[in-house]
């Protein structure tokens, strides 16, 4: 069998719906600067798919950093890997200053989170170990640990006694093997926006021996007193072994970093696939970065304003009977039961009549049955742009009552 022709028949469960998806559901393009008000297919639209918590993306002194950091180093400096040849100066500064402000003693920069956390994982875990993790950790982790060749045991999302279940399954285990323990959940959970029990988890090394992994990507420079990340808004910053997080959300940049006890991350640099054999970060991305986590520290107003939007959205949904789910952080997910079909329907009909545009998550992202729109709050929405997308909202919830999503064309046209 020619191995192409199996993709001519399965699309898999996302592709399969490509041909009503593409270009407007999935692919779509948002046009013009990084703004709560953007461009699609030509109209303008209110835009809240866009990670970028702080507002930083166009900020103007983040601009002017990013500008003449291209024009002073280009993007290919330095050439070659960290290990051989990439190593500067201001590298080590931005590692510093990251260490600094979440409080551990080293860390280390990453050229993607996704691969970031995949080589993290790869590289600390051989055969003997036992990782114990949440089922709603991100894609990263799940694609982490496919390759990891010891056990691995999942816990229900949040479910602290079963936690504990699977930690007494492992420690037997890890007695056998000789090995170790590795927990790892999120401090915030990217589609349904609540936080990882990292309290909880934390007071189980009092019965059990292992180490604790959190993936904070949506909790840097959002939650916490100074913005340090989920960690340090549940006060365990202590506890937490590793804390890894992204450039892409509070920061608006590409890069990552992890944190930790410094034999630990000089062990990652000298052991993480994905950056000895990989080209080291631009140095017009490490100046940004020194940017933006100086503005991140020093402005704090930046917060407070998202978090303002934030409670004024989440509470003019709530006042109009729509589910946030367990949400305790800027995600702002609008949980409803339906099909594909009803999610594009709705979905279209927010952009196209009311001017509404919002990310639509459905299988397999989240279980079948469920559909999740997504909100994404920054510090640059204003609270006329809340009125306005609650004001939507409200529109649209006779709608879904009397059924008229389920029976639209569109939704007829997805088959399910």
């Amino acid at each position: 069998m020619d191995l192409f022709a199996k993709l001519q028949t399965n699309l898999g469960p996302l592709g399969k719906h490509s041909k009503f998806s593409d270009g407007y559901f999935s692919f779509p393009k948002l046009e013009g600067e990084i703004a709560p008000r953007m461009k699609f297919q030509g109209k303008e639209v209110l835009t809240w798919s866009l990670n970028n918590y702080l507002g930083l993306a166009n900020d103007p002194e983040v601009r002017k950093a990013d500008a003449e950091a291209a024009a002073k180093w280009g993007a290919a400096y330095p050439m070659g890997a960290r290990m051989m040849s990439g190593q500067t100066s201001l590298h080590e500064k931005l590692e510093a200053e990251l260490a600094k402000f979440v409080k551990k003693e080293k860390a280390y920069l990453l050229n993607y989170g996704y691969q970031g956390i995949m080589s993290v994982i790869d590289s600390l875990l051989d055969r003997k170990d036992v990782v114990v993790y949440d089922s709603e950790c991100h894609a990263c982790i799940i694609d982490a640990l496919r390759m990891h060749m010891g056990k691995r045991y999942v816990f229900p999302h949040n479910d602290i006694e079963n936690c504990e279940k699977q930690l007494e399954r492992a420690t037997k285990l890890a007695d056998e093997t000789g090995g170790g323990i590795l927990v790892i959940t999120e401090g915030v959970f990217g589609m349904t926006g609540d936080q990882g029990k990292l309290k909880e988890i934390a007071a189980l090394k009092s019965k059990f021996q292992f180490r604790l992994l959190v993936d904070d990507a949506h909790g840097f420079g959002t939650m916490g007193p100074t913005g340090a990340g989920t960690d340090e808004e549940q006060g365990v910053q202590n506890e937490v072994d590793l804390y890894f997080s992204t450039f892409a959300k509070s920061m608006a940049s590409i890069g990552a970093f992890i944190a930790g006890d410094e034999q630990v991350i000089h062990y990652l640099r000298y052991n993480m696939r994905s950056q000895i054999f990989a080209k080291s970060l631009p140095m017009l991305l490490v100046e940004g970065a020194l940017k933006r986590l100086e503005l991140l520290q020093t402005r704090p107003e930046m917060k407070e304003n998202l978090w303002k939007v934030v409670n004024a959205l989440r509470n003019g949904l709530h006042d109009h009977g729509f589910s946030t789910g367990a949400s305790n952080s800027p995600v702002t997910p609008v949980v409803l039961n339906g099909t594909v079909g009803e999610a594009a329907s709705l979905s279209k009909d927010l952009r196209e009549n009311y001017g509404i545009f919002c990310s639509v998550v459905i299988y397999p992202v989240v279980p079948k049955g469920m559909i999740i729109l997504r909100l994404i709050p920054t510090a640059m929405h204003s609270l006329e742009d809340v009125e306005e997308t609650v004001k939507a909202f409200a529109a649209i919830k006779g709608k879904l009552d009397e059924g008229v999503y389920k029976n639209s064309e569109l939704a007829v046209s997805f088959g399910e």
